[in-house]
């Protein structure tokens, strides 16, 4: 009787390792779970909104056929139900534990930098104006209103030193960098962010959500933080803005899980630029083994909170295409994994840029409720562009 064949070891890798290995086009993400970092395309996964996870677990089944070692898919979803997704299988995927603190990062250099708000303030303030309105008159409750910067280097962008310097100012981050190019663009295009919002984790039969809404940014003095957040969670405004959150991201998850816990009160996490209220909410699956009930399938049925996009969903939607000029494209949509067992991390795309050639194009939004100040959540978004800022060196030009 012939003795089995020895298992091949698998390679450790380190974090710290994978980050330097990151090249444009390579998906990377990063968080307290571990780090992922993916090239090369076994297949792309084309589907219908919806329809996404069945596609992926179909695609993954083929890969493991194939011969394809541990494979995952891994890409974005943009923010509306006709935007684009750039999900994939790689071909090669490694994996290391959390990134860990580190030393400082070089500055990114670059030059002399330009930035362009897209739209203008004024415009962004009279629109907050307008959705105030419509909660006023009508049957939105809750919308959140975006804005862009368009930041433009002498040089190209180093998207892995970028990532880099993003990865080492908050290794507890949800950090990533996804290759979302597209038929015609006149120069490859990456999204990257670090996101401290995650839509939905899975590991076997154990479900993790943790929503955000509720927010004052961070400042250098200590107490005058702890004043900001005492009046956070003082805040009647806030607490509601964040319960409409929490409620439907606790609402969709009961549909998948049992013995669902939803603490009752939120509390604080900080990033280094922001407070926000904070709801971490877990469960058990009722049926794990079925593609339905994948990590990517849970992230499609959250997909879009309130958090990013309003209450009711579909007018809040709608309002948000008539209200914002410039189209969100992956902005607020999801950037994540699953593997073949279903199991994976998916987070809501904020925080984030798009990088092409010169130009990073930088997204913030605020929601806004009965009581909200357009001037307070115009001050909001440009709080919230501080993370990619401080990566890009430009902290305090929102």
């Amino acid at each position: 009787m012939s003795s089995p064949a020895p298992a091949r070891p698998r390679p450790v890798h380190q974090a710290a390792d994978l980050l330097a290995a990151y090249l444009p086009g390579s998906f990377y993400y990063s968080s307290a779970r571990g780090s992922l970092l993916a090239d090369g395309v076994y297949s792309p996964v084309h589907a219908a909104p919806g329809e996404r996870a069945r596609a992926a677990a179909e695609v993954l089944d083929a890969a493991l056929v194939a011969g394809v070692s541990e494979p995952v898919v891994a890409g974005a979803i943009g923010f509306r139900p006709d935007a684009p997704s750039s999900l994939v299988v790689p071909a090669v995927v490694r994996r290391a534990g959390p990134p860990r603190a580190s030393g400082p990062v070089s500055p990114l250099g670059g030059g002399t930098w330009s930035v362009s708000p897209r739209p203008a303030p004024e415009v962004y303030t009279t629109a907050v104006a307008k959705a105030l309105d419509e909660i006023r008159d009508g049957d939105l409750r809750k919308i959140v209103l975006a804005r862009c910067l368009d930041v433009t280097g002498g040089d190209p962008v180093a998207v892995p030193h970028l990532l880099a310097r993003l990865v080492h100012a908050d290794p507890a981050a949800h950090a990533f960098a996804v290759d979302v190019s597209a038929p015609g663009d006149p120069a490859p295009r990456a999204l990257i962010g670090a996101s401290p919002e995650l839509l939905v984790s899975r590991r076997g039969r154990v479900v993790t959500a943790n929503p955000l809404a509720g927010s004052r940014p961070r400042v250098a003095d200590d107490a005058e933080n702890a004043r900001r957040v005492s009046d956070l969670l003082a805040s009647e405004k806030d607490r509601a803005e964040h319960a409409h959150v929490a409620a439907q991201v606790a609402g969709v998850l009961g549909r998948f899980c049992v013995d669902l816990d939803v603490p009752v009160e939120p509390e604080v996490i900080g990033t280094p630029t922001m407070w926000h209220l904070s709801t971490r909410i877990s469960g058990r699956l009722a049926d794990a083994g079925d593609a339905g009930s994948s990590a990517l399938a849970l992230a499609e049925a959250l997909h879009p909170t309130p958090a990013v996009c309003g209450v009711p969903t579909g007018l809040a939607r709608d309002t948000i295409a008539a209200l914002e000029p410039e189209d969100r494209g992956y902005y607020a949509g999801l950037v994540g994994w699953t593997d073949q067992d279903g199991d994976g991390e998916w987070v809501v795309t904020i925080r984030c840029a798009e990088v092409r050639d010169r130009t990073v194009r930088l997204f913030a939004g605020a929601g806004v409720v009965a009581g909200s100040d357009p001037a307070a959540e115009l001050a909001e978004t440009g709080a919230k562009f501080g993370t990619m800022l401080r990566a890009l060196g430009l902290e305090g030009v929102a």
